[in-house]
């Protein structure tokens, strides 16, 4: 009984530590500076299909006077360059490029480019028609050399729903502890000031491109956190390809662990033991008959999610779901990082 309220203690402190300081953020302006720069935004595209009409077409009803869409086709093998060549605006300009991977595709894009802050995002993405604009009014600064924004999921399968009200949990952290030290600005919906890139180089070539890039700009100077530039993504729809997807995200963020709060051991090991007193707690309350403890439990984290899906725009089913994703969020999560772990010991990351 003791063990079983410690850990339910750890949980709370946990969970309730990021929902105070994220309720905090809420009543905080975040800095902003009003200027209209020239904006290169950059979409590579590989075997997209179909789905890359739809990222231009959001792209280009961007809500922002002067800016470009780059398409690059990286090497595609379907017809996503003739799908992407049918758009016929001034704005959009498509490329076709051998075969080499998302961040030389980047760096082919930004060599076109002749914005002063470039922005990338997805061929499976569709950007909220302000994201342009919310990313930009974030450069408040000189030093400020890069912004993020927040990244949403697309789909209504359980799979889908979890990765949604993953990466709105993300949202609520990197708001409440990122929002002027971003760890990650991620591919789909990120922006950098064209001369950083240049200065280290372009985009890192790395399996995980984005935090790589990210963490050799923060060397330079600040990345923030834009909550209110959004994009909306497709994910996975199967446990086999999230397993793939997110093995090679974790195996190439432990290769460049670093530059930021969430980005660090300490982080990432503390959290994977909250992750296994999730796993083993609610069950545990359940076998035992202490059906109290597993309301309060059940309770907390609803109402710990519903706030940001207010605030952030969600869905109220998948809040209510909430301690059911956190439980298999946790069992995924603490089975990729033993593993993750594993692989580091065995030196074959």
């Amino acid at each position: 009984m003791d063990f079983l309220l410690l850990a339910l203690t750890v949980i709370l402190a946990w969970d309730g530590y990021f929902f105070v300081n994220y309720l905090i953020s809420l009543f905080r302006n975040y800095r902003i500076r009003e200027w209209t720069p020239k904006v290169s935004l950059i979409i590579p595209a590989y075997n997209e299909g179909e789905r890359v009409l739809r990222a231009i077409k959001s792209a280009l009803a961007q809500d922002y006077p002067d800016f470009e869409v780059i398409v690059v086709d990286d090497g595609s093998e379907d017809s996503t360059f003739e799908v992407a060549n049918s758009v016929n605006d001034p704005r959009l300009r498509v490329y076709r490029n051998e075969h080499s991977g998302k961040a030389r595709a980047l760096n082919f894009g930004l060599s076109k480019a002749s914005g002063e802050i470039i922005v990338t995002t997805d061929a499976d993405s569709e950007l909220d028609e302000n994201a342009l604009k919310e990313l930009v009014r974030r450069f408040y600064s000189n030093e400020v050399l890069g912004v993020g924004g927040q990244v949403r999921v697309m789909g209504s399968s359980f799979l889908e729903r979890a990765q949604d009200t993953e990466h709105l949990r993300i949202a609520m952290f990197r708001r409440a502890k990122e929002l002027n030290d971003l760890s990650l600005a991620p591919g789909p919906i990120a922006a950098f000031r064209r001369e950083a890139l240049e200065r280290i180089g372009g985009f890192v070539e790395d399996i995980v491109e984005d935090y790589a890039t990210t963490k050799a700009v923060k060397k330079l100077g600040r990345v923030v956190y834009a909550p209110m530039a959004k994009v909306y993504t497709e994910m996975p729809k199967s446990l086999s390809v999230l397993w793939r997807q997110r093995k090679r995200w974790f195996l190439g963020d432990l290769k460049n662990l670093g530059g930021g709060f969430t980005k660090d051991w300490a982080f990432l090991l503390f959290s994977d033991f909250v992750a296994f007193l999730d796993v083993v707690l609610p069950p545990l309350l359940l076998v035992l008959g202490l059906f109290e403890l597993f309301a309060f439990w059940y309770g907390f984290e609803v109402v710990t999610m519903l706030v940001p899906t207010v605030v952030e725009g969600g869905s109220l089913l998948n809040a209510l779901l909430f301690p059911f994703i956190v439980w298999f969020w946790a069992l995924f999560y603490l089975t990729l990082h033993l593993y993750g772990y594993v692989r580091l010991l065995l030196g074959r990351l």
